[in-house]
């Protein structure tokens, strides 16, 4: 079965080379050259993978990838010039599923790609085993990516639905920062371990009736996090 690719990039070269290798992995690829026509081909058509340059007109790749994540979970590498750490940070702190910086190896952007895809897969397959959870307020429908809390909707970005699918599948297990990156964001670099913390806090502040004495995400001092095995 065919990918199916979207490139946001406004340097046609790059769009050019991107393309010719992308369809070396056996995808359908689509591309613009700015942020409000790639956020809506996004929206309007289901992609497995998105290369999204943070530096495009109109709309930049931040904003794009903001706007997606309000709705979809569509994987993103995000492919640009910029190195420093805090644009790292940054594109994951927003969503992104991997980062890559130009000038790149095409050998290693394949890779990357195909790993990412490879986990939104593995994800998919691992929901279909296990559709729902309950733990009497909150429950988890992993099928249908839906979180109620007292028969309320809870909105999730994909990540922190990610992470409350992975603890709460395996309760009183306590995962280290380093292993949520490497199982969740596929990065097993102790660089980022700031948006493991945050990811969490902001999830906590959505499910915990009170985020001082947390019910749900416990905190395994020196270790990292784990779901409370008592529930």
């Amino acid at each position: 079965m065919e990918n199916r690719i979207l490139i946001v990039e406004d340097d046609l070269e790059i769009v050019d080379l991107l393309t010719i290798h992308m369809r070396d992995l056996n995808a359908i690829v689509d591309s613009v050259n700015d942020g409000r026509s790639g956020l809506e081909k996004a929206l309007e058509t289901d992609y497995d993978l998105i290369l999204l340059d943070l530096s495009i007109p109109i709309i930049n790749g931040v904003e794009v990838c903001k706007e997606l994540r309000k709705t979809k979970d569509t994987p993103i590498i995000m492919v640009t010039a910029k190195s420093e750490e805090i644009d790292k940070v940054l594109g994951l702190e927003i969503g992104a599923d991997d980062y890559i910086t130009k000038p790149f190896s095409i050998r290693e952007l394949k890779a990357r790609a195909k790993a990412v895809m490879r986990r939104s897969e593995k994800a998919a397959a691992n929901a279909n085993n296990q559709s729902e959870m309950d733990f009497g307020d909150l429950k988890i429908n992993v099928e249908m990516r839906r979180v109620t809390l007292n028969d309320r909707k809870v909105e999730l970005s994909p990540k922190e639905f990610d992470l409350l699918v992975l603890l709460a599948s395996h309760p009183g297990r306590s995962y280290s920062r380093s292993e949520l990156l490497d199982v969740i964001w596929g990065y097993n670099f102790s660089g980022y371990e700031h948006t493991v913390n945050s990811h969490v806090n902001r999830l906590r502040a959505k499910i915990e009736p009170d985020m001082s004495q947390p019910i749900y995400i416990l905190t395994t001092w020196g270790i990292g996090y784990r779901f409370n095995e008592e529930i």
